[in-house]
């Protein structure tokens, strides 16, 4: 197996799903759906609906000179391209031979539709089609390429040089040749080349890749595209913005390229500018589950506390695009807050935006459902602006069910990192961690079963390089955490990093554990948010609750208020919380005094909102007014 390929400066080191290997608990769970059924579910529909078949189409209209139907939208070249990933990825974990066999085939077909230049798209440049690069605002060439690179990437990390891999440098070969000083000097609607080139370069060694996602972090903000330059991130250079703007995801991948750029050529300015602006997205323009994209308009960033829960975007891709983001920054920084944004978006928005049997997704991720929305159809895509509160099992812009299949195929890679001085783990899962510091191996066990438990114990399988420290995230909202050393002594931690170090060496089979607090606790937002003032959450650890209309007397959750001054309970696996369910007559809804007046008293229920509509079709809201 492959070991990944550094960054090449940052404090912290990632390590490849050799090193890392989850033994059990969600994580694992989620990976073994995946593996067994999102993967081979993408590839059905990626099939059935002649996505994939465009590459065939391409190759042999070209062969034929003849023009062809395409199907699909400009970028479904991307979903082929992202479950690519996705299996290369799961090989690069499993070995799975026929996976393998899979994706050679795949290759195959899409190297049938490169042209002689390295140029691969289906959708333009090909008989009968509009010219190459002829609409950067939306044609998203670029975008497909990127993700073609970015799966070669897995690809290389977890295997080695093939096909593939070559199929992929020649493509970014040609977009250095294209986009290069001298020639085009414009950039793509929709941010993902420039994350893509710089991890190639990584990979590969080369600083061409480099220098070329370099120049296009650059031309943002030189309005070199027309219409809406801000939904594009084209209103503003990177280094002058202030926020995390436009739509979400395109200003997430920027964002990643960016932090990834800054790294590899030491740019301090740049990285200063991108940890500025998702300090601020973080503290103003992001949901309590981490969810990022307050707008179903343009599927974007809102203005400052401009939060409303029912019209939450939150799209799943944006959430993954937060994990890159985030994840880079804590490569770069060392600093443990960032994998708290990353667990509150992977237990919120990721887990739950694929069902549990890993068939059918969330595009948008509201925090109040008003109404329990139909089942979607079963025989054919869902069109995305109609995303809501049921799971599809496929949408007519499905970037999303792939995107998460890459995601949990690569989970792993977000656990834990290395310095000089020890391993630090960032996220709590069942796990093996075998790796080597300063050239000595270090090999850890986690067991836990966090978030339903809070406890997290770490035992030293392995320790053949003398003095080591071991670091853990405190997680901001784990005040009265304490930490056990293997001498028995308890100490309590405050939130952020906790280091666990010895001048003597470790010893095989010496464990400490972190006890976080997890017990469910009340919530409140920001005065500064409207749409909620009023309003109370309950947190669990890192998992955000729910409500749902089956579990409260007769299903309104309009009519429901909760009272704060009474604790969350926990009894029999559920989440319990004081409430009212009033009766209000119809009338003129506005007087001198707020609607209100004496319910009935009920015990309601919550579940995680990861969890929400696995059930019976139901309303749902994550904001409880506040009797």
């Amino acid at each position: 197996m492959r070991t990944p390929v550094m960054p090449t400066a940052g404090a912290l080191r990632p390590l490849g799903t050799a090193e890392v290997r989850l033994t059990g608990g969600h994580w694992s769970e989620r990976q073994a759906v995946n593996a067994a059924a999102t993967i081979r579910h993408c590839l059905h529909w990626l099939e059935s609906l002649q996505w994939i078949g465009n590459f065939d189409r391409v190759a042999a209209g070209e062969d034929a000179g003849r023009p062809f139907e395409r199907a699909g939208r400009e970028f479904s070249d991307s979903e082929v391209y992202k479950l690519a990933e996705a299996m290369a990825w799961e090989i690069g974990r499993t070995g799975d031979p026929g996976l393998e066999e899979e994706f050679a085939r795949l290759t195959r077909r899409i190297a049938a539709a490169q042209h002689e230049d390295g140029y691969l798209n289906t959708a333009f440049g090909n008989p009968g089609q509009a010219p190459r690069y002829s609409d950067l605002e939306w044609g998203h060439e670029l975008y497909c390429a990127g993700h073609l690179i970015q799966a070669a990437v897995a690809r290389l990390r977890n295997h080695g040089e093939d096909e593939f891999v070559r199929v992929a440098r020649r493509v970014a070969d040609h977009v250095c040749d294209v986009f290069g000083p001298g020639g085009i000097e414009r950039i793509c609607g929709h941010a993902e080349i420039e994350v893509a080139l710089a991890e190639l370069a990584r990979a590969t060694g080369e600083a061409r890749y480099l220098e070329q996602a370099r120049l296009f972090i650059d031309r943002h903000g030189a309005k070199t595209l027309a219409e809406n330059g801000l939904y594009y991130q084209d209103d503003t250079p990177v280094r002058d913005a202030e926020v995390l703007r436009g739509h979400a995801v395109r200003a997430l991948y920027l964002a990643a390229g960016a932090v990834d750029v800054a790294v590899e050529t030491g740019d301090r300015e740049l990285l200063d500018a991108v940890r500025a602006q998702w300090d601020r997205t973080l503290a103003r323009r992001t949901h309590l589950t981490g969810g990022m994209g307050s707008q179903f308009t343009d599927e974007a960033f809102g203005r400052d506390f401009a939060l409303n829960p029912e019209r939450a975007y939150s799209e799943s891709c944006a959430g993954i695009a937060a994990v890159m983001t985030a994840w880079r920054l804590t490569l770069a920084t060392g600093e443990a807050r960032y994998g708290d944004a990353i667990e509150r978006i992977a237990w919120n928005v990721l887990s739950g935006a694929a069902a549990p049997d890993g068939r059918s997704f969330f595009y948008a991720n509201p925090l109040h459902q008003r109404t329990a929305d139909a089942e979607p159809p079963a025989d054919g895509p869902l069109p995305h602006v109609r995303a809501g509160g049921r799971r599809a099992h496929w949408f007519d812009v499905s970037c999303c069910p792939t995107n998460l299949s890459r995601t949990f195929a690569q989970f792993a890679a977000y656990v834990a990192t290395t310095d000089d001085r020890g391993v630090q783990i960032h996220q709590f899962t069942p796990c093996t961690i075998d790796t080597e510091v300063g050239g000595a191996r270090l090999a850890l066990t986690v067991e836990t079963a966090y978030p339903e438990d809070g406890r997290v114990t770490v035992r030293v399988d392995a320790n053949e390089g003398g003095s080591r420290e071991i670091t853990l995230r405190v997680p901001a909202w784990a005040e009265g955490a304490t930490l056990t050393h293997p001498d028995g002594a308890v100490h309590e931690v405050e939130p952020g990093a906790v280091s666990v170090g010895r001048i003597a060496a470790f010893a095989p089979g010496e464990e400490f554990h972190l006890d976080l607090p997890v017990a469910p606790r009340w919530t409140r937002p920001d005065p500064r948010v409207d749409a909620v003032r009023g309003c109370a959450a309950v947190e669990r650890g890192p998992v955000v609750l729910c409500a749902e209309s089956l579990d409260l007397p007769g299903g309104d959750l309009d009519e429901l208020t909760v009272d704060t001054a009474v604790a969350p309970v926990e009894r029999d696996g559920r989440v319990y919380v004081a409430a009212q369910v009033h009766d209000r007559p119809d009338g003129w809804p506005y007087g001198p005094a707020p609607a209100g007046g004496d319910g009935k008293a009920a015990e309601l229920p919550l579940l995680p909102y990861r969890l929400r509509a696995t059930r019976e079709p139901a309303a749902m809201r994550v904001w409880l007014p506040v009797a």
